[in-house]
C-alpha cells in the first residue's frame, strides 16, 4: 500500500510517499481502508517536534510513529476476532492520535475504541475534517467551559478547524456567540452561526465593552491579560490552540490567577474519545454541525497540503483525499 512515511522531525520537505507493508489486524483491532484524512495542529508538532516537551511523547531525537495522520473516514476491510462494535462494510470515521496515529496511508489499523459509525448525511472527506476538532470544540466548551443555555462565549480564531466547530457547537448549546477573525474570514463565521463577530484587523476585542461568560482561545498570541479583561465576574477563560508563550502562560500564570480571583483560566489537552465523537456525530447527524473544509489535496500532494496548513489561514479543515 502506499502511505506517507517520516522518518526524521523537519519541515514538510522529509515527508514522503512510499509502497509499504499492508497491515494486518490483531484480535482487537480494526482495518481500514481509508477514503479520507485530514490535517491538524497536532500533526505539525509530530512532524516538527516542536514544543520540545512534546518529543516526550513522539520520541526525542526522531518521531516515535513514522506515518503520520490522526483523523480518517473510511471503510471497514476487516475485523479482529474479538471486535464486537463493526463489521466488513461499515463506514466509520476516528481519530488515531491516541493509539500510534497512521492516518495518511491508504489502510491502517485501528482499535475498535477510537472509531465510531460514519453519519449516513456527511461525505468522507467532512468525516475525516471532524473527530479531532469536533472534539476539541466540544471538550472546550462542555467539559472545561462548562457552557450553559444563554452564555455568552467569545471564540478568538472562530475561522479554523477547531474554530468553525466551537462556533456551531456553541450555538447548539443555546448561547450567544461572538466569533473573532479576520477580515477574509467574515463571511464564512456569519455563515455558521455566529451572532457577532469582531475583525482583529480593525478592532481590538479586548477593548469591547461586552463581558464574556466563557472566552474559548483556539488561535493567535494574545496575553492571558487580554482574555481575563473581557471575562464576566465567574467566567472562564479555556486555551486550546495558539502561541507556544500563550500556552505556556495559560500553563503557569493560568492557575495562579484563578486562585486568586473569580476568573478562572484553563489549558485544555485534548485526548480522543469514543463517547465524545459519538457526541460530536448526533451533531452531525442532527444538522446543527457542519464541517466547513478549506482546500483538498491528494495523498501525493502532502507536502503542499502540509506548507499552506503551516501558514494558518485556512478556513475550516484540509482534507487528504485518497
Amino acid at each position: 500500500m502506499k502511505a506517507i512515511v517520516c522518518n526524521q522531525y523537519g519541515s514538510p520537505d522529509v515527508l514522503e510517499l512510499k509502497e509499504i507493508k499492508k497491515p494486518f489486524p490483531t484480535k482487537n483491532q480494526v482495518l481500514v481502508k481509508v477514503h479520507s484524512a485530514s490535517l491538524n495542529f497536532g500533526n505539525l508538532v509530530l512532524l516538527k517536534g516542536k514544543p520540545f516537551l512534546a518529543r516526550f511523547a513522539f520520541g526525542l531525537t526522531k518521531p516515535k510513529y513514522s506515518i503520520p495522520g490522526g483523523d480518517i473516514a473510511g471503510t471497514v476491510e476487516a475485523v479482529g476476532k474479538n471486535v464486537q462494535l463493526f463489521k466488513v462494510g461499515d463506514k466509520v470515521f476516528g481519530d488515531l492520535s491516541g493509539c500510534g496515529w497512521g492516518g495518511f496511508a491508504e489502510y491502517v489499523t485501528v482499535p475498535e475504541d477510537a472509531l465510531a459509525l460514519k453519519p449516513n448525511n456527511i461525505s468522507f472527506e467532512e468525516a475525516a475534517a471532524t473527530p479531532m476538532a469536533g472534539v476539541t470544540a466540544l471538550q472546550g466548551l462542555r467539559d472545561k467551559g462548562k457552557i450553559k443555555s444563554g452564555h455568552k462565549v467569545l471564540i478568538y480564531g472562530a475561522s479554523g478547524g477547531v474554530g468553525t466547530f466551537a462556533v456551531q457547537i456553541a450555538k447548539s448549546f443555546g448561547s450567544e456567540v461572538t466569533g473573532v477573525c479576520s477580515t477574509r474570514n467574515v463571511e464564512i463565521v456569519r455563515s455558521i452561526g455566529a451572532d457577532h463577530i469582531i475583525d482583529y484587523i480593525k478592532e481590538d476585542f479586548a477593548q469591547h465593552q461586552e463581558r464574556y461568560d466563557l472566552v474559548l482561545g483556539v488561535n493567535g498570541s494574545n496575553s492571558l491579560s487580554a482574555y481575563k479583561r473581557v471575562l464576566k465576574q465567574n467566567g472562564k477563560f479555556v486555551h486550546v490552540g495558539g502561541s507556544e508563550s500563550q500556552l505556556y502562560q495559560t500553563l503557569f500564570l493560568g492557575p495562579l490567577i484563578s486562585m486568586t480571583g473569580s476568573k478562572k483560566m484553563s489549558s485544555l489537552l485534548q485526548r480522543a474519545n469514543q463517547k465524545d465523537l459519538n457526541d460530536v456525530k448526533e451533531l452531525l447527524e442532527s444538522g446543527n454541525v457542519k464541517p466547513i473544509i478549506d482546500k483538498r489535496f491528494k495523498l501525493s500532494e502532502i507536502t503542499e497540503a502540509f506548507k499552506y496548513f503551516q501558514e494558518g489561514h485556512a478556513q475550516g479543515k484540509v482534507v487528504i483525499t485518497l
